[in-house]
């Protein structure tokens, strides 16, 4: 997939998306290739579907969020442009309207295509490995990012919660659920694949998790490209509503 192509498909399903943001998902293409011949972060054979495979497939959770939680939308993709295509986050909003641990970020997915799109959130973006941590914080820093934050560090050992938790499939659900016990007010978003009804059904029984705390959404409803096919974003409700 071509910028372009991206680009358009941004612009259909975010339509408010400005000049601003648009410019920053522009420059990840040629940020991602340049660090990534020095440090891999994304497979070699797969960097020319950067856009597809990475940006597009993170941003499911941002969809996923204007689809099914409008208020929420709302409140983090406020922005501003001024006439040079400045972004500038409303003065109204006294520090960021939700905040977000990003956990395994890797390279910083689904964080950094998340972050453009949403400049009323701050991200942390947390992964164990140092020169995963090193890329996506420079290539936030290079796009201009004032609401991301790296740490090098595992996810149970963060101090603080957060609003939200969002990841892409680092592990299974069961594995996964324990590093983010006391980190997550409102719920967490998780790119999974294929069929996850007996991994979601143990989760449920490990940590007794109440009927209905738990969504299932197929990407292919909003993005019917091939690669979609089978890959879900799964949303757990968190103890507050």
């Amino acid at each position: 997939m071509e910028y372009q192509e991206f680009e358009d498909i941004v612009l259909r399903l975010f339509p408010e998306t400005g000049t601003c943001r648009l410019e920053k998902f522009r420059m990840l293409g040629p940020l991602y290739r340049e660090w990534n011949s020095k440090i891999n972060v994304i497979s070699r054979k797969d960097i020319d579907n950067l856009y597809l495979h990475h940006v597009l497939h993170s941003l499911a959770i941002a969809e996923y969020i204007r689809r099914h939680m409008p208020g929420l939308y709302g409140l983090i993709s406020a922005t501003a442009e001024d006439g040079a295509g400045t972004c500038q986050v409303p003065d109204a909003v006294p520090g960021p309207a939700a905040t977000f641990l990003d956990i395994g970020t890797g390279g910083g997915f689904p964080g950094i295509p998340l972050a453009i799109l949403f400049p009323s959130a701050h991200f942390t973006l947390c992964d164990s490995i140092g020169k995963k941590v090193l890329v996506a914080s420079e290539i936030s820093e290079a796009c201009g990012l004032k609401n991301v934050s790296a740490a090098n560090a595992r996810a149970e050992a963060l101090p603080g919660q957060f609003d939200w938790i969002v990841s892409r499939a680092v592990t299974s659900l069961d594995r996964f659920l324990p590093w983010t016990k006391g980190k997550c007010r409102r719920g967490i978003f998780y790119l999974k694949g294929g069929d996850v009804s007996e991994e979601i059904a143990a989760a449920m029984g490990k940590f007794r998790l109440p009927s209905g705390a738990v969504h299932v959404w197929k990407i292919s409803e909003a993005l019917p490209d091939p690669y979609f096919e089978g890959k879900l974003v799964i949303f757990i409700e968190g103890n507050e509503k």
